[in-house]
Order: C-alpha cells, then structure tokens, then sequence
C-alpha cells in the first residue's frame, strides 16, 4: 500500500483515491451479502398457557415464531406455506421494501391473503438499516401469535456505535388471549362492541411468575457480572402500549426501529405496539436475581385493559435469592411515557427535508356509529347502542377484497379505490375539546393520497377526544419517517413551528401520537408503491383507524416498482 500510494498519489487527485477505496469496500461488502432461505409453516398447533391450551396458529410450531439474524445488505426469501383454517400474510415490520412493495405483507393492501393451503414466497433485501425490528402476521388477529424478531447485524466487517455487547437477547413483549383472538375479534365485529381486554402479557412467549400455571416456564436471561449487553425489545402486544424496567438496572437506550439513537439513560422505557427500542445494561449490581417486568401504559380514560404484569428472570451467575420487581410507573402516567418519547434524538445530525411539497394535517381517532336501520340490538352493543368505528380525518378505512391496493394501481384496475384521501379534515374543530356529537360518525371508504415520487412529505398526526382520547401507535409502511416534534392540544402552525427539530430528529417506523395531542413527521417519497399508514393497536385497525399512500414511479427504472412476482397470491 505505501509503494502504491507514492508511485500513484501525484497523478491522482486524492478524491479519486478515496472513491476507489469505497468503491472497493462497496464491492467487498456486496460480495459479502447473502440470501437468507426460509420456510415458515402456518400451522395450529397446541399451546399450553394459563392452565388452558389452545389450537394457537403458530410459524413451524414455534411460539413465538423464529428469530431471523441477518446483516445489512442480505436478501431474505422465505416461503410462507399455510396450513391454518385462515386467510395470513405476513409484514416484515419496519423493512423499507425498497422497488419490494409486493413483499411487504399488509392483506389487501399489497397483496391478497395466502389462502389455506396456498404458499407465497417473500423476497426482499435489507438496505441501511441495523438494529431491531420484527416480523407479524397482517392478516385479522392473527399476529398475537404470529410473531418474531427480525434482527439486523452491520456489515460484515462494520461494528455497533457502541462497545460490542457480551451478549444479545431478544425481549418479545406480547399479549395472551385465554381463548382464540380471532374468536374474540369477529364477536367483536358482530357486536360493535368493543373486544375483550387480554388475559396476560408475554416475554418472549411466557407469562411469568405472577400468573397460575405459569412459573414452571419463566423465561430466564442468564449474565454474569461485569458485562455490558443489549437487551433488544420489541412491543409485540396486539392492543397495548407497555411500560418496561429490569430491576434495580439502569437501561442506556442506543436504536428504535432499526436506527441508531443519541444514547440515553432511564430506569423504564415505553413502547407502542409496533416499536422495537434497543438498550445497554451492564450487570453491575450484586449476583442476584431481577425482575425485568412489563405492564400497561393505559391512557385511554375509563377504557377497561388488561392491569396484569408479566415478569422474566435476569440471573446473574450464581444468584439465588427470590427475585424482585421494578417499580413500573402507574398505568395512566403519561408524564412519564412523554417525558421518554421526547428524549429521542438521531445519533448523527441528519437531513431533514425543509422545503414541503405535501403538507398534510391527519386527524386520528375512534367515532361511534349510529345503529344502522333495521339492525339487531344484539348487533349494536357499543356505548348507547351504536357501533364502535374509528377514523383518520374522518374517513373510516375499508379494505377492499377482489383485489389488493397494490394490483388495481399496478394493473390501473378501476373501482377498487379513490384518490380522494382528504389532505385535512372535512371540517376544522376543537380537537382535543368537547367534540360536538355531530362528528362522531365517520363516512367510511377505501381512499388513498397519492405523491409524486421525491415528493417531501409533511404529516401533522392530530389526536381527538372524540369518545376518549389516547395514545394512538402510528406505523407507516414502506419508510422511515424524521419525529420532529409533538405536544399536547391542538396543534398550532403559529406556535409550534418554532418546536420542530431539524438538526438531529429520531427516525422511526411508529410514532405514538401524545393522548390529546399530536405529533408532526417528515419524510422524502422515495419508495413507489402502495403503503398503509395505521394505528398498530389492532383493534383500531379492525375499525378504520387507516389511510394509504399511493407514490408514483419515479423516472429510472431504479426509482420504479419491480413486476409483481409469477406466486403472488390472487384474490
């Protein structure tokens, strides 16, 4: 290397010597990614929890599903094969699907569902991204047991920004039924009413010792002293945000939703459903036993959820003493899980798009129907006799059903959707206030806002105390997206500007907008496709809580959707 840097380094201007040098690391990394292969069966198979088993729908028997270990710049292909009674596909949380869109999973948004019996093959390249995400089905209810980690190491040959861990755990927090979910989901629609609250949080599938039948199985994470390692935790919970502590430890939080974050310390972290946060702990206390705990953040006033505690075991080596448990925050304390939203910053400074081409103001919460004519009592028995629904600027998303979103906008089928999507509400009011009983009752259909690809993005996510107000988990498929800024109330153009961080924002796949208030993001459409923008607590899925993006191809052929692959299920 010194002989070739004397002879050459005149002649060559140095740019062109440091180009060569990343076009040769390029090269070396490219040469270095693989194809990760897979086969998922979608299969029931008996679970055992509560004292109760279940015919629980499991990925190859496993519950929860595999942890799938790849670095950035891999390709995945894995084969989904069902063999369940139901309609599944499956969402690979938080990949950007770049040209992918057919791989990204959503049912009857990007693709039709993989009907039993049927198999469907997703393949897709992880680019850019390290940390944590994780995988879940996006068909019905099935992700409270359709789930897994999804973990991306850096480039063969990069390392952490951090010192590397001792160990690597995956924390999977989820959410139990004592019965089927998707039983509970269809009573649910039948009635209007809203489902019934859950019967246990999970750590990596196991209840943990503050249930019945349930200590024998207490997940155990074995450490010895003295070392640093990285608990990676993933919110897998169906219906609700989860505070999480490990006793008497400090957490240095380092990555949410796979990007690297100005490192942070706190004794508790919150996660909506749909987030992942990665933390350092070092072992630094005496060999002991210690609880790492989670339980609800429940911010939704007079909302009945589920108040129990689930518990797994840190053991240091040699420890033997009965374990004991963090102080978790109370469920409605939301100073807490605001004060740990804000403390997010990127790990870098970044750039944030400044110049706006699509500015839009999205309202997002629940509404109730008025019982339609001629409907049973039996079938209206949400508050005063209505159905429950839930809506974003008023609009209560509809899934299609011949085909997917993604189809009818590739193949230009008509009839399947609209570009109407509302930029902002049909009708300004007091947000956050008394909301007149009028709005109460969304228009429901299946419309989308469409963007020219490069567009910059603005989205003012506003909450509404329309029957209750709570904090709404809001994932956008297909991009990360720059948090510049939330608060409480009505967002004020005037005021809160003045609020937004541009220098070194977080990026994330899923913000939690404040309960009563309201959260602004930015982002560049540079992913063609059809992406859905969600609440991630399923139930307010289930009732409308949607919209979708349709961004349009670009000029190259590198800024196009790829063609629909040969197996793409149809409907």
């Amino acid at each position: 290397m010194e002989a070739f840097s004397h002879s050459i380094a005149k002649p060559l201007c140095p740019f062109l010597f440091i180009g060569l040098l990343v076009l040769y690391a390029n090269a070396f990394s490219l040469a270095n990614a693989e194809v990760h292969k897979h086969q998922f069966v979608i299969q029931a198979t008996p679970v055992k929890r509560l004292c109760n088993t279940h015919n629980t729908i499991t990925v190859n028997g496993q519950f929860p599903g595999p942890t799938l270990e790849v670095n950035n710049g891999d390709t995945l292909e894995i084969k989904v094969i069902n063999k369940a009674q139901y309609n599944v596909t499956i969402h690979w949380h938080g990949i950007r699907q770049i040209r992918t869109a057919w791989a990204d999973g959503p049912e009857f948004i990007t693709q039709c569902p993989i009907r039993p019996g049927g198999s469907y093959t997703y393949r897709f390249t992880v680019n850019g991204q390290e940390g944590t995400l994780w995988w879940h089905a996006h068909s019905s209810w099935l992700r409270a047991t359709v789930y897994g980690a999804l973990i991306i190491h850096p480039r063969a040959g990069e390392s952490y920004p951090f010192s590397k861990p001792t160990r690597e755990t995956p924390v999977i927090l989820g959410e139990w039924w004592d019965a089927n979910p998707i039983d509970v989901i269809r009573q649910a629609q039948k009635t209007g009413a809203a489902p019934n609250v859950s019967n246990a949080f999970t750590i990596n599938g196991q209840p943990g010792d503050l249930y019945k039948c349930s200590s024998q199985e207490t997940v155990v994470v074995q450490v010895d002293s003295g070392e640093t390692n990285l608990l990676r935790v993933i919110n897998a919970a169906l219906n609700q945000q989860l505070f999480f502590s490990v006793a008497n430890h400090t957490l240095t939080v380092v990555g949410a939703d796979a990007s690297y974050v100005k490192p942070f310390t706190t004794s508790v972290i919150m996660l909506g459903p749909g987030q992942t946060t990665d933390v350092l702990i070092n072992t630094n206390q005496p060999p002991a036993r210690y609880y790492m705990a989670a339980r609800a953040y429940a911010s939704a006033q007079g909302a009945p959820f589920d108040n129990t505690t689930t518990t797994a075991i840190l053991q240091y080596k040699g420890g033997q003493t009965s374990p004991v448990l963090p102080s978790l925050p109370a469920y409605n304390d939301t100073a807490t899980a605001t004060a740990f939203t804000k403390s997010f910053r990127s790990l870098r400074n970044v750039e944030v798009p400044t110049e706006i081409d699509e500015n839009l103001f999205i309202t997002v919460g629940l509404g109730l129907n008025n019982c339609p004519k001629g409907a049973s009592s039996q079938n209206c028995q949400g508050p005063n006799g209505t159905r429950f629904t839930a809506s974003m600027n008023n609009v209560s998303f509809v899934l299609p059903s011949n085909f997917s979103l993604l189809q009818a906008h590739h193949q230009g089928i008509p009839g399947v959707f609209t570009t109407d999507f509302p930029a902002a509400p049909p009708a300004k009011f007091d947000y956050t206030g008394n909301v007149s009983r009028s709005l109460w009752q969304p228009a429901s259909g299946t419309k989308v806002y469409r963007l020219k690809y490069g567009a910059r993005v603005q989205v003012v996510l506003q909450g509404t105390s329309i029957f209750t107000a709570e904090n709404h988990p809001i994932h956008l498929h297909g991009y990360d997206f720059y948090i510049i800024a939330e608060g409480f109330g009505n967002f004020n153009p005037k005021k809160d500007t003045a609020k937004f961080n541009l220098v070194n924002p977080p990026l994330r796949n899923t913000a939690s907008v404040p309960v009563n208030g309201w959260t602004v993001i930015r982002f560049v459409a540079d992913n063609p496709g059809v992406w859905i923008m969600h609440c991630h607590l399923d139930v307010h899925i289930t009732w409308g809580l949607a919209m979708a993006f349709i961004v349009e191809n670009g000029v190259t052929e590198l800024e196009a959707l790829e063609a629909p692959p040969a197996d793409l299920p149809i409907c």
